[in-house]
Formats: C-alpha cells, structure tokens, sequence
C-alpha cells in the first residue's frame, strides 16, 4: 500500500517526470483495477490506514511550516506590514479565480448535464454555487508546495523569495482554511442549502435492490448444483433477501421493517454475549503463558486461532 505509490514516485523522478502525477495515476489504476470484492479485510484495514496517515501527514505538515515560519519570521524584522500584505492580495486573487472558475463552469455543467440521460450531482442554483465557491480551502497541498522550495540554488547561495513564499503560502491557509472554514456552516445554513436526502435514499435503496437480487441469483446458481434440505433453502432465500433489507430497511413494508429490526436486536445481543464469551478464552489462554512447563508457541497457536474467530 506505500512501496508501490513510492516505488512510483521515485521512478518517475529518476526519469525526470512528475512524481506526483504518478503517485496519482498509480492510485486510479490500482483504484480501478486490484479491486478485489471478497476482500472484506483489506478494504477495512486499508481504509483505517489511510486515515491515520492522512491525519499523520497533516500534522508533520504543519509542524513544518510552523517551524518554517518562525524562521520567516526572524528574517523578515522591519517587511511584516509588507508581507502581510502580499498574504491578502494573493488570498483575495486565490478566492476570486476561484469564483470566476466556478460560474462558467457551473453553467457549462447545467448545459451538458441538460443532455444525458442520467443524472449527475451538480450545483443547480447560485446557492450551490457560492457554497461550492467559499469551500475552496487550501491545506496540506498549499504546504507541501510551499516546503518543496529548496533551501539553496546550485551554486550554493539561499533560494531568492522563498521566505515570502512560505509566508504567503500560510497566509493562504490561515484565510482559507481558518476563515472559510469555520464560516462555511454559517454560510450553508443562510442560504438554505440542503443535502437532497430523497435522492441519496433512492440510490441507495436502488443497491440494495441490486445486492439483494444478485445474492438471490447467486443462490440460484448454487441450488442447482446442490441439494438443500428445504428449511435450510428457505433460511438461505431469507438471507439473501435480508441483505438488501439491512442496506436499506426502507425496501420492506413497515410490519418486516419491524420483524427485521427485532432480529437485529436478538443478534446484536447474541453477537455481545459471543464476544464476552472469546474475551474470556483469550484471557484463559494468555494467563495460561505464564504458567509452568507451558509453550510459548502452542499458546499463540491456540490465541491466533481464538483471534481469527474474533474477527468472524
């Protein structure tokens, strides 16, 4: 999951390419094509890493340029008026190409979108469009750019404006990050722009659908090679049908809504009891190490063993 996109970076820099652009195209092809749909374990874990070195990332970003700026700071005696003031012309021209980005764009999108037969999320009024406008926050992007400056050229002698350039780049985060974002809600909530939640309820209803038939279909498949005994079959076509009830329980009438919802609760108490149940085994089984003429190995053969059933 990191020596590949690295092994990527490198590469394209010894070949004098972009490095970021592929680490990019190496996730939208692994994206794309490493999928795998039974691995249930990878997709969790995997997403649990990302986030913790997203948040990592982020804080040894800032880190840096705050350490940076004390050293700006320490260079610029006498220029802060003037360096502040580069910070808001920069901001202002920052959030203003965005506006102008955004109002060709959006008219350009309604027009496409006005086309095809399938429906895209696109802003839909001048609402939409300011709030997608005043979300424009620059982050760890603005900061790694900012760092990636050398600190010297070739011939030894300090990179020329690269203080202003730190300094400019927090001013850009401090403004947009800290003022936009934290008026961001006050600003949705004036406008009056809503999530379309009936929207978001018929896609989702429409997945269920389609993983409740292809589990049905699939058992199909297997009934036809096999023999079921008819509870059994029954108890499968069941399942298969609780699979798109539990996505979305909007799918069932009101009466199965319930039924399904008391099931849930039976199994969430079975499930709680099987828990305490495995703590209590795995906290036999290591009190169980320290004992004498016990084997270190058995013991985490029989704790592994207990571990993966955990995870069922």
């Amino acid at each position: 999951m990191v020596t590949v996109p690295l092994g990527s970076y490198v590469l394209a820099e010894e070949l004098m390419g972009s490095g970021v652009l592929a680490v990019l195209t190496t996730a939208l092809f692994l994206a794309e094509h490493t999928a795998d749909a039974d691995d249930v374990l990878g997709r969790l874990t995997g997403r649990s890493f990302r986030e913790i070195v997203d948040t990592l990332v982020t804080g040894v970003a800032f880190g840096l340029i705050g350490l940076e700026l004390h050293n700006v700071f320490g260079t610029a005696d006498g220029r802060l008026p003037e360096l502040l003031g580069w910070g808001l012309v920069v901001v202002a021209v920052v959030v203003g190409v965005r506006l102008m980005w955004l109002l060709p764009a959006t008219w350009l999108a309604k027009r496409l979108h006005t086309r095809r037969a399938y429906s895209e999320e696109i802003p839909t009024s001048w609402r939409e469009t300011v709030v997608m406008w005043w979300a424009g926050m620059r982050g760890v992007a603005s900061v790694a750019l900012a760092l990636a400056i050398p600190l010297e050229t070739d011939d030894g002698k300090p990179f020329p404006g690269r203080d202003e350039i730190v300094f400019i780049a927090f001013a850009v985060i401090m403004a947009t990050l800290v003022f936009q974002g934290l008026t961001l809600p006050w600003l949705v909530r004036k406008l009056g722009v809503r999530a379309d939640t009936d929207a978001e309820g018929a896609l989702e209803r429409d997945l269920a659908i389609r993983a409740a038939k292809a589990a049905k279909h699939r058992l199909g498949e297997i009934q036809d090679a096999e023999d079921f005994p008819e509870e059994v079959l029954e108890r499968l076509q069941r399942a298969a049908y609780d699979i798109g009830a539990r996505i979305s329980p909007d799918m069932v009438d009101e009466e199965r809504r319930e039924a399904y919802a008391r099931r849930a609760e039976r199994f969430k108490a079975v499930g709680r009891v099987q828990r305490e149940m495995l703590s209590a085994a795995r906290h036999e089984v290591l009190a169980a190490r320290s004992e004498p003429g016990s084997d270190p190995e058995i013991v985490d053969r029989v704790l592994r063993h207990l571990d993966v059933r955990s995870l069922r």
